[in-house]
């Protein structure tokens, strides 16, 4: 499991209070977190804590650019902003992945940046700016919602040019939801896995988990409940923790390393961190074992709703993904232990070519149940849809729909 470990360049932190503020003791910290366990250290110089307030890019690159330049050599790098400019700078400086608690909400640009870069990039769940996030706060189902958002968001993101395998999901606790919904969020995390895409949780010091401690816990108090739920979440299949404290949740995992010696990774979904080392190309949700992805098959179909649709057809883009136990294969070397992606390429092309309907949403839906059908090892399938061509007078790069299924017990979702 990936250990995000936290720096804070601000004065305003919910967490710390400004104690890295100053760039210096920043790069110290930093370096304390590595020989803590820290895998990843994520940079971040606008506090994001409820009812705060933007600072201005020049002022977030003043504060953040010295310190990821130290460190991006002795470590990977993330950079906690929504600004493109921010994220631009901040990856010519050395950072190797980008975190944006807004998904792409608030400067779409970011995910350009991200695709040209070929870097990593976190798309975080969110409504809206933390100076009024709590009025958005409404759901009836939390976890399949933030899923669907968070599909949503996805599907911007490669539509700017962003592969699949460059993405990681964060369910955005705290953000826009109550302490009662972020609860909700965490027991329901199986639905945002479901996308197939390795998911960030990050809870540390975070204002709900007083309604599990009392009311202004301290910091070591929240501490140790962070590391509590760290251990929750590989239980339940996450890829990675954000913490502040990274000996404590080192520690915790170790002792879960011990209990579940099969690995971590393994204790629930059999899936692995990105490499953030490895070449952009490689790295990522579809270089992970439990993963397969098959993307950017175009196929001729006769789908849409008008009649020069279905007359003149048009190309179809379909990506797929699996999430499976890849192991058995990879021990036999054998293509009868797995998924054979060939087979299931001819299979999905079929559809596409085969009888029309009018929506992609329609085509998708078809071809997610057709591959949870294809093999009973498959625990979930996640589809999308490209019409490149569809007949739309405002220019455009793509439009896409996502279908996800999961094997839960009979039946799938």
């Amino acid at each position: 499991m990936e250990v995000w470990g936290v720096v804070n360049v601000t004065p305003d932190s919910f967490s710390d209070g400004g104690e890295f503020f100053d760039q210096g003791r920043a790069i110290a910290h930093g370096r304390e977190l590595l020989a803590a366990g820290a895998t990843i250290l994520d940079i971040g110089g606008e506090s994001t804590r409820p009812g705060s307030m933007p600072i201005g890019a020049e002022e977030e690159l003043r504060r953040v650019l010295p310190v990821i330049e130290a460190l991006a050599g002795e470590a990977v790098v993330s950079v906690d902003t929504y600004r493109a400019v921010v994220a631009e700078r901040a990856v010519a400086a050395g950072a190797r992945i980008v975190n944006d608690v807004s998904g792409g909400l608030e400067d779409p640009r970011i995910f350009e940046v991200a695709a040209a870069a070929g870097v990593q990039i976190a798309i975080g769940h969110w409504r809206g700016p933390s100076s009024d996030m709590y009025r958005m706060a409404r759901y009836e189902r939390v976890g399949a919602e933030i899923a669907a958002e968070l599909s949503e968001r996805v599907a911007q993101a490669i539509a700017a040019g962003v592969r699949r395998d460059q993405v990681i999901l964060d369910p955005g606790i705290g953000f826009a939801k109550t302490p009662e919904q972020s609860w909700a969020a965490l027991r329901e995390l199986d639905e945002v896995r479901a996308l197939g895409l390795p998911v960030l949780v990050g809870v540390s010091r975070k204002r709900f988990l007083a309604t599990a401690l009392g009311e202004d816990p301290s910091r070591d108090r929240r501490d140790f409940a962070s590391a509590v739920v760290s251990v929750l979440a590989a239980q339940a299949g996450a890829y990675g923790v954000r913490v502040h404290d990274v000996a404590a949740t080192t520690d915790a995992l170790a002792v879960l390393g011990e209990w579940a010696p099969a690995g971590i990774g393994a204790v629930a979904s059999g899936e692995e961190a990105p490499d953030a080392d490895a070449p952009a190309e490689g790295r990522g949700g579809a270089a992970v074992p439990g993963t397969i992805e098959l993307n950017g098959l175009a196929v001729f179909g006769r789908h849409g709703v008008f009649d020069f649709e279905r007359e003149n057809g048009q190309e179809f883009v379909v990506d797929v993904s699996l999430r499976l136990d890849t192991a058995p294969a990879a021990a036999s070397d054998d293509v009868a232990d797995t998924v054979h992606y060939g087979e299931l390429a001819d299979a999905v092309a079929a559809i596409v070519g085969g009888e029309p309907v009018n929506l992609i949403e329609t085509l998708a839906a078809r071809i997610a149940d057709a591959v949870l059908a294809f093999d009973a090892r498959i625990d979930a399938a996640v589809v999308a849809v490209h019409k490149p061509h569809a007949p739309i007078e405002q220019s455009f790069r793509d439009v896409a729909v996502t279908a996800t299924r999961e094997r839960r017990g009979t039946g799938a979702r």
